[in-house]
């Protein structure tokens, strides 16, 4: 994502992108590469983007706090918020918390017209602006969560699905004979769990991801009592009643 916002603010912009491992400033458009911190100070961002893994987001801010100047606007795309707010209160930064609710995995960066972003409502107004305006020249969908609002929105869009597919994973084997639905989710799943393990483990740990799990479990009840039964009957309203929650 941290050369995807590159490329797509680069001809606009002056980009730079700091990165330790220096392979990883290879092939980058029209974009200055930085490997030490001096150079950071020297280029006197008027904004830091954030895009490092999970794990690293705080430890990342910190390290180049002292090379930033004071009117520097500090930006995350954090999938979990968890944290972020109380460091950027106590950093004395202004900043912009956003969240572009798609990645290189399953969507189509030339064309993002169908896909969605979250702009933190706590977040400086000049930094909201700014990824209002990138956002929408990218004809992407874009909504207005608190930090607390982005976390429940992402336990319920993220967790389900990831968790979903997780067991559909977990209870797999070999399939000579793959119907199209069986191929359809096994690409999910490929996907899925080509991303790095400590995203994953921080969306699913969530504060608000147990309860929605929870409900994963309640409908597998559900489902197993009807087909232990072989309740026809309540299969066909049990379906009725999943077809609605489809078209709503």
């Amino acid at each position: 994502m941290g050369t995807w916002l590159s490329d797509a603010l680069c001809l606009q912009h002056e980009v730079a992108i700091f990165d330790t491992d220096v392979k990883k400033l290879k092939f980058l458009f029209n974009t200055q590469r930085f490997s030490k911190l001096d150079e950071i100070r020297e280029f006197e961002p008027e904004m830091v983007i954030n895009a490092v893994a999970l794990n690293y987001t705080i430890a990342a801010f910190k390290e180049v706090l002292p090379y930033l100047p004071k009117g520097c606007i500090l930006s995350d795309i954090a999938s979990v918020k968890t944290g972020l707010e109380a460091f950027y209160r106590e950093s004395g930064f202004r900043f912009v918390s956003t969240h572009p609710m798609f990645g290189p995995t399953f969507a189509n960066l030339k064309d993002l017209g169908h896909q969605h972003a979250i702009i933190i409502t706590e977040s400086d107004h000049l930094g909201k602006a700014f990824f209002k305006d990138f956002y929408a020249s990218l004809g992407i969908n874009i909504h207005d969560y608190s930090f607390d609002e982005h976390d429940q929105t992402t336990a319920y869009s993220l967790s389900i699905p990831f968790s979903s597919t997780l067991v559909f994973a977990a209870c797999m084997k070999k399939q000579n004979a793959p119907g199209t639905t069986f191929k359809r989710h096994f690409e999910i799943a490929k996907g899925l769990l080509s991303e790095d393990d400590y995203l994953l483990t921080e969306i699913l740990f969530n504060p608000y991801t147990y309860e929605q799990v929870e409900k994963i479990r309640e409908q597998l009840k559900v489902l197993l009592h009807l087909i232990k039964d072989k309740d026809s009957e309540g299969m066909k309203a049990y379906l009725a009643s999943v077809r609605k929650n489809i078209l709503e």
